[in-house]
């Protein structure tokens, strides 16, 4: 509201019915209202500006223009106070009689009949005729405020229809248009989410900044702000190459003033042409995503009667939210599972890319002859399954040149379409038959829509991680893609894997004895490694992070055995005195990491 505007009270019926609304809409319903109020007090103001002094023929024809894009604001908002007051309506007979006007337009008559009681009051102290005047209007609030409350009883019991809400006003515009604005060097990739009413935009939005780390903004607000900052009454009666140069204009502070930030998504988009253009300002930097669903399954995901969302899209068509699907670069159907729809909305997040691999031969990677001619034997059988393998790599120890027969496992990743999966696991069993005794066998198997889908444990985003640092693989497809583990997304999966490390630390030394003597010294090791990657510390084979881990204070103080020293014991059986130093630290680790989450 402007300084001098009283506040805009709405009737109680109509209050009661607001609040039945969903939480979403309440909050669109009132931002609508207030700014309309608020509009309405600066034309009042406007007004009086005009008619209250000697102006030059140029001061009246500035007015003239605020004043009609006041008004073009003005019907503006009041379309979208309807496309929210729409949800109160139900459906009813097809002939219940039709209302003259729309619930927001009988609130902006009480808004201005609000504006014009304190105007009269104020003017009461020296107007006689406006003193007289007051109770007739207070009487004639009082009886609008009625009528508003009988008509919003008929409408939500379905006795009577309102008018379509759109207004089709046409104001006098200002499109001087600056520069040529181009795209900042920090706003690296936004996703615009357009849709129907009630078609996943805003789930959509709130899972790719949940999961994505994306800012998350509003086409409107942005907007409102370049309005704000330009002078601006209504940026909606400006063509849609202005509007799309404001909208990049915000989008280039927001980014310029988070330069950290990679990914930003903007919602919701109901107006083609001005997206179109914005396209054409911002190339492939702008994803335009369109979500789809029929109406029927709107219908019920809303929980509200079907005429509510026909009113609602009827607003958004009259705008070309619904030709914005022929310009999108991706047109989802969301009609199917969250699953489906999740892992989608990943891939355009974050889309995979191909990746130059280093592939090696299992002779060189430090393996016993036995081992590394059953994992040939292997590798040969799944590349002559074609395509549907993407990729084969033994991983962890292997990959960093420290696997050591009797300790170490055979850790392996293949990546293979699911129609392969069957066979892959007929090559497994005979790569174990081949290995023998020879060495643990520990394969992971996982689809590459897993992968582009960003379904990923902890480890296999370290493993990816690995790889694409340039461990060996030992079968890689061409032009194979992958999606690309940055180290920050690294310190948060730290974050998520370290309580369930920590859990079974706790269940292993609970039982420590000779035979825990392995998994002690690995998980000691996995959660030092883990500890050192939320310090931004990088450390590869165990020596190395457990000397690291010791220079933490607090952390480890008692010396471990050397992983050879660890891994020649084990094989020869005699664990005792290795198990005592490495559960030792065990528990020193333990302890820290309770003393530093206390309250």
């Amino acid at each position: 509201m402007t300084q001098n505007s009283p506040p805009l009270v709405l009737p109680p019926g109509l209050s009661r019915a607001i609040a039945a609304l969903q939480d979403k809409d309440r909050h669109r319903l009132d931002d609508a209202v207030t700014r309309l109020h608020t509009v309405n007090g600066r034309l009042w103001d406007t007004e009086d500006r005009v008619r209250g002094a000697l102006l030059s023929a140029a001061q009246v024809a500035d007015c003239k223009r605020e004043i009609d894009q006041l008004n073009a604001e003005r019907n503006a908002l009041a379309e979208r106070a309807d496309e929210v007051l729409g949800a109160l309506a139900d459906a009813g007979r097809a002939d219940a009689p039709l209302h003259t006007e729309t619930l927001a337009s009988v609130v902006d008559r009480l808004s201005v009949l609000t504006l014009r009681i304190r105007h009269s009051e104020r003017a009461a102290t020296r107007d006689e005729l406006a003193r007289r005047r007051v109770p007739a209007l207070h009487g004639q609030r009082e009886e609008l405020c009625a009528a508003l409350d009988a008509l919003v009883s008929d409408v939500v019991a379905g006795r009577r229809r309102l008018p379509a809400p759109a207004r089709f006003k046409l104001y006098g515009r200002d499109d001087a248009a600056p520069a040529e604005v181009k795209p900042s060097r920090h706003l690296r990739r936004v996703l615009a989410f357009g849709g129907l009413s009630e078609c996943g935009k805003s789930t959509s939005a709130e899972f790719v900044q949940r999961t994505c780390g994306a800012q998350r903004l509003k086409i409107g607000f942005l907007l409102r702000q370049a309005a704000h900052r330009e002078g601006l009454a209504d940026p909606y009666a400006l063509s849609a190459r202005r509007q799309a140069e404001l909208l990049l204009g915000e989008l280039n502070r927001f980014a310029d003033a988070h330069v950290d930030a990679r990914l930003f998504t903007i919602e919701s988009v109901h107006d083609d042409a001005s997206i179109a253009e914005l396209k054409q300002l911002m190339g492939d930097t702008l994803q335009i995503v369109y979500l789809d669903a029929s109406f029927a399954v709107r219908v019920e995901r809303s929980g509200t009667p079907a005429q509510a969302v026909a009113a609602k899209d009827e607003i958004k068509m009259s705008r070309g939210a619904h030709q914005v699907a022929a310009l999108a670069d991706h047109v989802i159907d969301n009609t199917g599972s969250i699953a489906a729809l999740r892992a989608r909305l990943r891939r355009i997040a974050a889309p995979p890319a191909a990746m130059v691999l280093r592939v090696a031969t299992p002779y060189g990677l430090g393996l016993p002859a036995a081992v590394a001619s059953a994992t040939a034997d292997f590798t040969d059988a799944v590349r002559a399954y074609g395509p549907g393998v993407r990729l084969a790599a033994l991983t962890g120890s292997p990959g960093e040149g420290s696997w050591i027969a009797g300790w170490s496992d055979l850790d392996l990743l293949v990546v293979a379409e699911h129609d392969a999966i069957g066979r892959v696991q007929e090559a497994l069993e005979q790569y174990r038959t081949v290995l023998g005794g020879a060495a643990p066998l520990g394969p992971t198997l996982v689809t590459p829509g897993e992968l582009s889908a960003r379904r990923l444990t902890p480890r296999l985003a370290f493993v990816l991680h690995q790889l694409q640092q340039g461990s060996p693989v030992l079968h890689a497809a061409p032009a194979l893609e992958l999606p690309t583990i940055g180290r920050d997304e690294l310190a948060f999966a730290a974050v998520r894997e370290l309580p369930q490390v920590i859990l079974t630390m706790r269940r292993l030394r609970a039982d420590a004895g000779p035979a825990t003597l392995r998994q002690l010294y690995k998980h000691l090791v996995l959660a030092c490694r883990l500890l050192l990657r939320e310090h931004n510390q990088w450390e590869s084979g165990p020596d190395r992070i457990l000397a690291a881990a010791s220079l933490m204070p607090g952390l480890l103080t008692v010396s471990v055995p050397s992983l050879a020293e660890i891994a020649a014991v084990w094989r020869d059986g005699n664990t005792e005195l290795a198990l005592k130093p490495v559960t030792a630290a065990v528990d020193q680790l333990l302890a820290w990491y309770a003393a530093q989450l206390a309250a």
